[in-house]
């Protein structure tokens, strides 16, 4: 019984995310979403409460992504900065083709519209970047001006930038490409015996020795 709730929940919840990142929040309505996942209006309100609710689900469900994307990325026995231009590759497929992730991202832009608290986004990007800048400056990866405490803010901001751009002009659809165009403008600044090409096709591959189920693949 309890896994045929969940599995409302989350077929509910993944045509909430369809809606709302094709319509947005304002454009999304109970009844579109009870078509769109063939349940009725009585079910979506009694596993969620209201669209409020919904909007809120979906913007957790795209934050919930991350922690096992970043552990998989941290448990690989390559260097620290290989690690991280890796896990920013993984990160855009996940924009690129999760439709919860994408539907987080624009719910959160309409937060304003929205009348719930939603969680904070970039802080914990920014913690995550200097973790691992702070790893490869311990290693010798990073050249010597480079200091993880100040520059990862800049790094995310690029990195999230690359998305916002790629999102209004394509709707993503060259961001993987657009963001190896990134790294290889920053990595000499960033790498001690810059070797940027090499580096961007390295962390374009498979991630070795990791579990490679695709992001959203296998959720509850």
């Amino acid at each position: 019984m309890q896994g045929r709730a969940e599995a409302t929940r989350r077929s509910l919840l993944e045509a909430a995310a369809h809606l709302f990142n094709e319509r947005g929040y304002a454009g999304t309505s109970i009844s579109d979403i009870s078509e769109l996942s063939g349940r009725t209006s009585g079910a979506v309100y009694f596993h969620y409460t209201s669209k409020e609710m919904l909007a809120l689900a979906v913007v957790e469900a795209h934050f919930a992504t991350w922690p096992q994307l970043i552990e998989r990325h941290d448990s690989a026995r390559l260097p620290a900065l290989e690690r991280l231009v890796r896990l920013s590759f993984a990160v855009a497929r996940a924009f690129r083709d999760d439709i919860v992730v994408r539907a987080g991202a624009r719910l959160w832009a309409e937060r304003k519209t929205i009348n719930e608290t939603l969680p904070t986004p970039f802080v914990g990007w920014i913690a995550t970047v200097r973790r691992l800048m702070n790893q490869a400056r311990s290693n010798g990866e990073l050249a010597p001006h480079v200091d993880p405490a100040r520059d990862a803010h800049s790094v995310v901001c690029a990195f999230f930038g690359l998305h916002t751009v790629s999102d209004a002009l394509q709707d993503r659809l060259g961001l993987v490409d657009q963001l190896a165009d990134l790294w290889l403008l920053l990595l000499p600044s960033l790498q001690a015996g810059a070797d940027p090409a090499g580096l961007v096709a390295r962390a374009r591959g498979p991630l070795p020795g990791a579990d490679r189920t695709p992001v959203g693949a296998g959720r509850p």
